[in-house]
């Protein structure tokens, strides 16, 4: 009896410390899950603060789009800038076509074809040496008629009105010849259009004189066209025979550049005819 109640009294003793252990593992498990879920928290938090928004835009991102941004009118300032520039220079005479004066040799040894059935070809020295010439080498046989306005006081001098093409497109020549009072010659080598060609591409159609040139003729009832060779430009001869040379040269500068006809018909006034100067050197 007395070991029963020894026995009873240390598993009395025993069991206090059992449970409280087994209460204090139960609150270290229970207590194991919130400290894991309270770090989970935090480092979710830390990464969230480190990961940028996308939908946010940050200091940096919105430099470089400030920058692009000014890049960008940069450019199309300069662009602009740079046309406004070109079309500047495009009228000044800076940008004309240069060439060289013709020489009376070189033209004169030229070889005309002559745009009647026979299609004789002629020399071109043929032209002036009796009594001079005017001679014009047209670009586009509408440019030619206000020079043919001078016909009837050429004729008074005894000087005559030659026109020259550089080739016989189509009906170009027949359509021309009702506006032109003088002969019409095609020269095939372009003498009367050198000795260096001068060109007008392109730059011609920004020129504000050529506009102001290509409205006058339309208003005076001259269509252009799109055939042929266009953009060799032309002038207008004054030749005198023998020895007198050429007496006026004028070298189309742009697109419709037309020759002041007063300036024409003074110079056609200084030629003397060949009889002339062959009665003058007798005396």
């Amino acid at each position: 009896m007395l070991a029963l109640s020894r026995c009873s009294a240390a598993l009395s003793w025993r069991l206090p410390l059992c449970c409280s252990a087994v209460r204090l593992a139960s609150r270290s498990v229970a207590a194991g899950p919130q400290f894991l879920k309270s770090q989970t928290a935090q480092f979710h938090q830390s990464e969230a603060r480190a990961s940028p928004d996308p939908n946010k835009i940050t200091s940096v991102s919105g430099l470089e789009g400030a920058l692009t941004e000014m890049g960008m009118w940069s450019l199309g300032i300069g662009a602009v800038g740079a046309a406004l520039a070109g079309i500047f220079l495009a009228n000044t005479d800076m940008c004309l076509p240069k060439g060289a004066s013709a020489s009376l040799e070189h033209l004169e040894d030229a070889d005309l074809r002559s745009t009647t059935d026979d299609g004789k070809v002629i020399k071109a020295k043929s032209l002036w040496e009796k009594n001079g010439a005017v001679v014009m080498a047209v670009r586009r046989p509408g440019e030619a008629s206000e020079l043919s306005s001078l016909k009837p006081q050429l004729e008074e001098l005894g000087v005559p009105l030659v026109a020259v093409v550089k080739e016989n497109v189509g009906s170009e020549i027949q359509d021309f010849r009702p506006h032109f009072a003088g002969d019409i010659y095609i020269d095939e080598m372009k003498h009367f259009y050198g000795p260096l060609q001068r060109k007008m591409g392109g730059l011609g159609f920004i020129r504000l004189g050529v506009w102001q040139n290509f409205i006058r003729a339309w208003r005076s009832g001259y269509q252009g066209n799109m055939q042929g060779e266009g953009f060799i430009l032309g002038g207008v001869f004054v030749i005198g025979p023998g020895d007198q040379g050429i007496l006026l040269e004028h070298k189309e500068k742009q697109f419709g550049d037309k020759v002041d006809i007063a300036d024409v018909l003074k110079a056609a006034q200084k030629i003397v005819s060949a009889q002339v100067q062959l009665l003058s050197s007798c005396w």
